[in-house]
């Protein structure tokens, strides 16, 4: 069963472990950050059995979310690794601590292919080839009729209280889809928006509309993001503009972009060795990281059993992060 810690276990880890030399035969204690989703909860177990039984470690995870686990690693130096740090909600916070040397990045991107967008079936592109950006999307509502109005196209945006409806709002109209034929349909909740991507999908229609990833649903039915055609309008118009109510002229923009980071603390850095060398090479292909979340839902497998499924199932992924003799030792434990 996980260890949910408070702020105060996660001072008093910090006052009681440290971290031992990084020497492979003599790796130490480990506190790295479990994030509370499903790849977060995957990608932590995965480096936990890895680090445990190939080199050695003593690894301790502590569970949370974005905000809380990066404050703590900022300001009291634990986690020793945070694996799948998000980094827009607390880009200001992250680029200082990289500048001032408390933490550092050594992985830049350990999950391809991630990130928030507009999505279609795999079908839909298979079908109509024409078809390469949202600038091409919108231009063809007959091919997303409405469930309401089938003279419109549909649009699948966020649920209202989310904090991407502003911006699919604002992107709707900066792209004139009302005037091209187009509604924009609020799914309700999450449940209603998964529930029109799968509705869509069992019955092979095409469906348009918000959704992320990595998650279960995009790696269920195959899903594409669409790339938007046009660049990234810039950080002044999407911050104080495009995201924000009562926008009066959003500018056309592609999503920004969501970036994740492996971060660890500069004293952890600083001992260098095999383990970082293993966090630099360490990333998932994005469609293995869907399939196993959504091997996570169909089994409704928690982190620590997930992990062991990946281990089997991908062992030509995950040797390419390690030595050959990691690999075997990694391998005799499972």
């Amino acid at each position: 069963m996980k260890r949910i810690l408070t702020s105060a276990a996660i001072t008093t880890f910090a006052m009681s472990l440290g971290t031992a030399a990084m020497a492979q035969e003599d790796c130490g204690d480990i506190t790295m950050a479990e994030f509370n989703w499903a790849s977060g909860e995957l990608l932590a177990n995965v480096d936990k059995f890895i680090l445990e039984e190939g080199y050695g470690c003593n690894v301790e995870l502590i569970v949370g979310g974005t905000a809380p686990i990066f404050a703590s690693m900022n300001e009291k130096g634990v986690p020793d690794i945070a694996g799948e740090q998000w980094v827009n909600g607390v880009r200001t916070l992250v680029d200082e601590a990289l500048a001032e040397g408390r933490l550092v990045a050594v992985n830049r991107g350990p999950i391809e292919g991630l990130g928030e967008g507009w999505w279609v079936p795999s079908y839909t592109l298979e079908a109509n080839p024409e078809i390469k950006t949202v600038l091409d999307v919108i231009e063809r509502p007959d091919l997303f009729p409405s469930s309401e109005d089938p003279s419109v196209g549909g649009f699948i945006g966020c649920p209202a209280g989310w904090g991407c409806q502003q911006v699919n709002i604002s992107l709707f109209e900066a792209f004139g889809m009302e005037d091209k034929g187009w509604v924009l349909i609020d799914p309700g909740s999450a449940a209603g928006l998964d529930g029109s991507i799968a509705k869509a999908n069992e019955r092979g229609e095409n469906w348009f509309g918000y959704y992320w990833s990595p998650t279960a649903i995009i790696g269920k039915y195959n899903m594409v993001q669409v790339p938007f055609g046009v660049d990234y309008a810039g950080d002044e118009p999407w911050n104080n503009c495009i995201t924000q109510e009562g926008c009066e002229n959003p500018q056309q923009s592609s999503w920004v972009k969501s970036e994740v980071f492996t971060l660890v603390t500069d004293e952890f850095n600083a001992k260098g060795g095999p383990i970082i060398d293993f966090l630099e090479k360490r990333t998932y292909p994005g469609e293995v990281m869907g399939a196993m979340l959504v091997y996570m839902v169909d089994e409704q497998a928690e982190g620590s059993d997930a992990a062991i499924e990946f281990l089997l199932r991908y062992e030509n992924i995950w040797t390419q992060w390690v030595s050959p003799e990691v690999a075997e030792k990694v391998k005799a434990a499972l």
